[in-house]
């Protein structure tokens, strides 16, 4: 107890704050995900039925410039049709299977946003028929992650300089900064309806801005 006495007494004031910055840029980015869905009386019929839609669709998007690297199946899925039953005479009648669903799912990132509108609307005419998500992106944040780096340390710097000022000392050398960074969450918009998609000429997209957040802890020393 002693020792911990004398090292508390020993130990050189500082002052810790937090400093928070962000910068925003325009995506250069969309990631779309949608899916196909067929039904019908067995599963290799509705898988049929499935596998020449999506590939119409891939065709599609191959041929509107989408890479290859940025094609990407995801959730597929074979399930049973049910047809429930009302008990009889309180007797429990068990569902009967009257058909299967595929579901297969994409992830498509779109480079080329001027393109964005007539792929979707493209697509959904070709055969997506379940709706999905865009979500605008970045594909190279760092010189906006930079921007509100710099912005954060110089909002951990001028708080500190304030409380120092406030507390009637000197503010000393930085001795630690730790960083937490936020990943930009953009807002997904959710895509219109196919009936809907169908009657538009192209569909209407706003991309506005991704915002990048960083937050640091700063050390300073205080000198005597």
């Amino acid at each position: 107890m002693a020792a911990s006495a004398q090292e508390n007494a020993r130990r050189d004031p500082v002052i810790s704050v937090s400093g928070e910055g962000d910068a925003a840029v325009a995506p250069d980015m969309a990631v779309l995900t949608f899916s196909v869905m067929k039904q019908a009386d067995t599963a290799a019929a509705a898988l049929a039925e499935n596998n020449k839609a999506m590939t119409e669709v891939q065709a599609a998007l191959k041929s509107s410039g989408i890479a290859d690297r940025d094609l990407q199946t995801s959730n597929f899925s074979v399930q049973p049709i049910y047809k429930q039953f009302e008990p009889k005479d309180g007797v429990y009648v068990p569902p009967e299977i009257t058909g299967y669903q595929v579901t297969n799912g994409l992830t498509v990132r779109v480079r080329d946003l001027a393109k964005l509108g007539d792929i979707m609307d493209s697509s959904v005419k070709l055969g997506i028929n379940q709706g999905g998500d865009i979500a605008f992106t970045n594909d190279d944040p760092a010189a906006t992650v930079t921007e509100a780096r710099k912005a954060a340390v110089a909002d951990a710097i001028s708080k500190a300089k304030t409380l120092a000022e406030a507390a009637g000392v000197k503010l000393g050398r930085i001795l630690e900064i730790n960083e937490n960074m936020q990943r930009p969450m953009p807002v997904p918009q959710t895509m219109m309806r196919a009936a809907a998609m169908e009657k538009a000429d192209s569909v209407p997209v706003a991309a506005g801005e991704n915002s990048y957040k960083i937050n640091v802890n700063v050390t300073f020393a205080l000198e005597q």
